[in-house]
Order: C-alpha cells, then structure tokens, then sequence
C-alpha cells in the first residue's frame, strides 16, 4: 500500500514546455558534437550527405541534418533550430518527434530525387545541413493552426512567418552551392506533416453537426 508523509511526496510532472525545450537544446548540442568530431577528423562527416540519384547517397538521408561544412554553418542554423524547434514541442511531444521524423525523411528523399537539378553538367553535389529540417518545422508552424483551427496555434503561425517568413525565398533556386532543393522538400514535408498530425482535429470538425440558420418569413 503506498503512503505519503513529509518528504515522501512525488515530484509533479514536468510541463511539457520544459521537456520539449530540453529535447530541442539537447539536440542543437548534439549538432555541436558532432561538427566538432567533424573538425577533428577533417571533415571526412560530410561526405556522408544526400548525394542524389546515387543508391549510396541514400544514406545520406539519415546523416544530412547532423552535418555541416563549418562552424559558421552550423551558427547560421543555431538559433532558428533552438527557437521553431521548441515552438513545434508545444504542440506536444508526440507531434514534435513524429513531425521531426516526416520531415527528416520525406524532406531527405525529396531531396535526393531533385538535388541535382541547377547543378552544372558533371558536378556531383553532397546535400548537408539542419537547414531542410528547420523550413519543414516553419512550415509545420505556419500552416498547423489552420488546420486545427486552434486559435493559439494560429497566432503562432502568423507570428512565425513575419518573423522568418523572409528565409522561405531560400526554398527557390538561387545560388550553386546553396541547398534550395532541401529547403523546398523539407518545406514541403512540414506542410504535409502538419496535415498529417491535425488529423484528430480535422476528424472532430467533421462530425460536429452542423450549424442550420433559421429562416424567417416576409
């Protein structure tokens, strides 16, 4: 039989906020950890990025937002992956890390199937970077409130986008040597995430019954 007393009482559970602010910090570490080990073996991490329409490359979707060229690369990534990272943790756990994974997958192959398009004749190109998985996680925010028609959610996806709306002309064709084909897929892929987990929402509007005006005779 269980009891309680004076210093016998549980801990109370931890918000989720916390929690997901924890999973996102200790993620952006692992980044660090990783670019360091990078560094010190000369940079051999990279090559282990999505090179497309090679069957090998395809591991690369696995290896490509835990990789990057350089320091500057990775700071560049930092504060956009700390903040729409916790931002996507608010809508729960479970929504984060399957979000995430979507993104991460679907936004990798995507990538692999179009990374060499814009490339010049005989360049093998090595996609790497959080930065597909960070435009899948603003769209995910951008697009999700409208979807679950939840006002709170709503305000964040409007607030997200004249925040960092500006970095979605990154998913258009630009400069060689900038990934604009991952920031589309992983852009892409957060928008399809975010119809995908809405589902319970979308499902209790629908059988709502709805809502008939009474008419009024003249």
């Amino acid at each position: 039989m269980a009891t309680s007393g004076p210093g016998l009482t549980a801990d109370p559970k931890k918000p989720g906020w916390m929690i997901g602010g924890a999973t996102v910090l200790a993620f952006v570490a692992l980044l660090y950890v990783v670019e360091a080990v990078d560094q010190v073996s000369g940079s051999r991490l990279e090559q282990d990025g999505i090179r497309p329409l090679e069957v090998d490359g395809l591991w690369g979707i696995l290896w490509a937002p835990l990789l990057h060229a350089n320091w500057a690369h990775l700071v560049a990534n930092t504060v956009p992956a700390l903040v729409l990272g916790f931002l996507v943790s608010l809508a729960g756990m479970a929504r984060f890390v399957y979000a995430t994974v979507i993104v991460w997958i679907l936004g990798g192959l995507g990538t692999w199937l179009i990374g060499n398009i814009g490339a010049p004749a005989g360049v093998e190109t090595n996609h790497i970077g959080a930065s597909g998985l960070i435009f899948g996680w603003l769209t995910f925010l951008i697009v999700f409130g409208f979807f679950t028609r939840h006002a709170w959610q709503i305000v964040v996806g409007i607030v997200v986008f004249l925040v960092y709306g500006g970095i979605l002309w990154g998913a258009l064709p630009g400069t060689f040597g900038v990934s604009w084909q991952g920031h589309l897929c992983g852009g892409v892929a957060g928008v399809f995430a975010a119809y995908v987990l809405s589902g319970p929402e979308r499902r209790a509007r629908a059988k709502r019954p709805s809502r008939t005006v009474p008419r009024s005779a003249v």
